[in-house]
């Protein structure tokens, strides 16, 4: 007969079995190493609750490419086609506007003269644009301002092609242009939020982005064979069909699937209400601030690469284009990539300004050849991007519905009119001082202005500046992550 006596358990056994409970504990609270860098569970509030979080299925995982998302919207799509044509035939129609001054009358000065008519108007009436773009449909703005830049490059194409062109019809024009960005700008930047909606909203900006990058690189070589093969004025004609063909796209829009936007009736002190906005805004303010220590030496670069071609590699308008060409390049990847971040804060841009400043100094210091110049001018084009592209979502996803184009005005405005500004300051300092120098002179502008913004914020902020260090350089640690967790599977 078996005894009724039970045996004592082994110590050994004891161990093993204290081991593996320690260890089932330890991957509950913990979960397995690779868990750590998945997104962290919700904070459970009761035992069950963390029993049930623990073993509960994961969410359905969202679409592999967010861009091809937003492209699937199908107002978006007709907008991004709308951008295609308009910005590379743009391209293509100031080339043959600037070549064509030229031509007739030899004069550089008048070229210069040229670009000035055409960034006035955004310099005296640009935040007037903007309350326009609040007051009126979005949609029927950009109608009528595509339409005036239809109709004046189709008056300028039909006197070239007639031979009855003369330099004050092309200064008119231009000037006509320029007004008719005063108003373009603001309601395009603002129309961006209605067709693509709230949640494809940071992709739709770096879609835009890599499509005006896409129209400077592909639109000055079109220019190029146009007027090599059939001269300026069939370079006119297209730009004008294009501009007519986004109308038309337009108006195919749905309007029921566009984002309601909500229209500002006519009122006086609209202008002040929306720089009282920004000022009331920390985060728009100092992003606007520090566009414009970008803008107002390190985002144009046309000049100093043209002293650098001239000055330092001893090349010709082949080098230059070469040159132009690889700084687009980075520019069109770093629009890419910027389709995949998630998000944008005010210290990611304080940090971007800076890799901007800082890469623009190395290709003044350390760029002995060519090769390593091209290599960080990519590079250069890649931050500059994703710093303009997460400027550019940081202010859209902030600001009010009902003072969005006046905030977009004041940001067009301050990004435009610094880099009016540069154009002379760092012509100066490449003429006189050498290219080095004024690649040294582009990097300023971005340094200062993350010295002064960061600074800034570091101040303002909890902890003072000691605190916003450590908040750049450190991480939770993972265990505070799982400590909620912990406690309530000890509760």
């Amino acid at each position: 007969m078996p005894s009724a006596r039970r045996h004592a358990p082994s110590p050994t056994r004891t161990r093993r079995t204290a081991t593996a409970a320690t260890s089932r504990l330890s991957r509950t609270l913990h979960g397995p190493r690779l868990a750590l860098h998945r997104r962290p569970r919700p904070v459970a509030d009761t035992p069950a609750d963390a029993a049930a979080a623990a073993s509960s299925v994961p969410a359905a995982p969202k679409p592999r490419n967010a861009t091809l998302a937003a492209l699937g919207v199908r107002n978006f799509r007709l907008y991004v086609f709308s951008q295609v044509l308009t910005n590379t035939s743009g391209w293509a129609a100031r080339v043959a506007q600037d070549w064509l001054v030229l031509s007739l009358t030899g004069s550089a000065a008048l070229v210069g003269l040229t670009v000035t008519l055409q960034f006035v108007p955004m310099l005296l009436l640009g935040l007037v644009g903007g309350v326009v773009a609040d007051r009126f449909p979005r949609r029927r703005v950009l109608m009528v301002t595509q339409s005036i830049f239809g109709l004046s490059t189709l008056a300028i194409g039909v006197l070239a092609l007639s031979g009855h062109v003369q330099a004050w019809h092309v200064l008119v024009a231009a000037f006509v242009s320029g007004l008719a960005t005063v108003f373009d700008n603001p309601a395009r930047q603002a129309f961006v939020h209605e067709v693509a909606g709230p949640q494809h909203l940071r992709q739709a900006i770096s879609v835009n982005s890599a499509v005006f990058q896409l129209g400077g690189l592909v639109g000055p070589a079109v220019a190029g064979g146009l007027i090599s093969a059939v001269g300026e004025g069939w370079t006119f004609l297209l730009n004008a069909v294009a501009c007519l063909a986004a109308v038309a796209l337009l108006v195919a829009m749905r309007t029921a699937e566009l984002t309601a936007t909500p229209v500002v009736a006519r009122a006086k002190g609209q202008l002040r209400e929306g720089l009282a906005y920004v000022r009331r805004s920390p985060r728009i303010l100092w992003s606007v601030v520090l566009v414009g220590f970008v803008a107002v030496t390190g985002v144009n670069m046309a000049t100093v690469l043209a002293a650098y071609t001239d000055q330092v590699f001893r090349t010709d308008a082949g080098g230059y284009a070469l040159l132009t060409s690889m700084l687009a390049v980075g520019a069109l990847t770093g629009a890419l990539l910027s389709t995949r971040r998630r998000g944008s804060r005010i210290t990611h841009l304080v940090l971007l300004a800076g890799a901007i400043g800082l890469l623009q100094l190395l290709a003044a210091a350390a760029a002995p050849s060519r090769p390593v110049f091209i290599t960080v001018l990519i590079a250069m084009g890649v931050v500059t991007l994703l710093y303009l592209t997460g400027s550019n979502t940081l202010v859209q996803t902030t600001v009010a519905p009902h003072v969005r184009g006046r905030v977009m005005a004041l940001y067009v405005l301050v990004l435009l009119g610094a880099q009016a500004v540069s154009g002379t300051l760092i012509g100066w300092v490449c003429e006189h001082l050498g290219a080095r120098a004024g690649m040294v002179a582009c990097g300023v502008g971005p340094l200062l202005g993350a010295v002064v913004v960061g600074l800034a914020l570091a101040r303002r902020s909890e902890g003072g500046t000691r605190a916003t260090f450590h908040r750049f350089t450190h991480r939770a640690p993972a265990d505070e992550a799982v400590e909620p967790a912990r406690e309530a599977v000890a509760a």
